[in-house]
């Protein structure tokens, strides 16, 4: 932040426990955005595969989904491998249930260490802005006489350095938090839509 930590007083810890919390932070963004990226991504690969498995030709389209790293391809995949092999229909379902909620799961991991990061690192912005409060005040009775307004006024901007460090942490955290948490939605609602048009299909055969 351009100052040593050890002008900062009581600050200082907070400061350096916001940063390492801002470096975990990040590091969650990084490899969230890179997990769920693509993870509602492949809609026209499923309709083609619904489409061949419509038209009877079961085989292409299991194989046309096989490879696919995508959430709701590989329950997809599952279940059109399980119709093949004559899996009933109520059993299946509930292992389709099984293994969306588990995709889901996977990808809803480390998004409350996010939310929780946004939740914390104001408070202890704030932690940090009182005990530099604190300071402050102790500093300008211990000057007793020689007090004036710059002893005061700079242990006030060291304190509240905190708050705004914390604030810097929170606010992406939180958004980013927002936003995962809307692609995890959408890519339910995928793993949902395709399964249950596949068993559509099944059922009016």
């Amino acid at each position: 932040m351009g100052l040593p930590f050890d002008t900062l007083g009581n600050s200082a810890p907070i400061l350096v426990l916001l940063l390492l919390m801002s470096l975990v932070s990040i590091g969650i963004i990084i490899a969230k955005i890179v997990q769920l990226w693509p993870a509602a991504a492949g809609a026209s690969n499923r309709s083609a595969a619904l489409q061949e498995w419509t038209g009877g030709d079961r085989t292409a389209a299991s194989r046309r989904i096989a490879a696919s790293r995508v959430p709701a391809d590989r329950v997809l995949h599952f279940a059109m491998s399980s119709l093949e092999r004559g899996v009933a229909a109520g059993p299946l379902e509930r292992e389709l249930e099984r293994r969306g909620n588990e995709e889901v799961s996977k990808l809803n991991t480390l998004i409350r260490l996010l939310e929780l990061i946004a939740m914390v690192s104001p408070l202890l912005g704030l932690l940090g802005t009182v005990l530099g409060m604190i300071q402050s005040f102790q500093d300008l009775e211990l000057a007793q006489g020689a007090a004036n307004a710059s002893i005061l006024a700079g242990g006030i901007w060291q304190a509240l350095l905190t708050t705004a460090a914390g604030l810097l942490v929170a606010i992406p955290a939180a958004v980013a938090a927002g936003l995962f948490a809307a692609r995890i939605d959408r890519t339910a609602q995928t793993i949902e839509g395709a399964v249950s048009e596949l068993m559509l299909i099944e059922s009016t055969r």
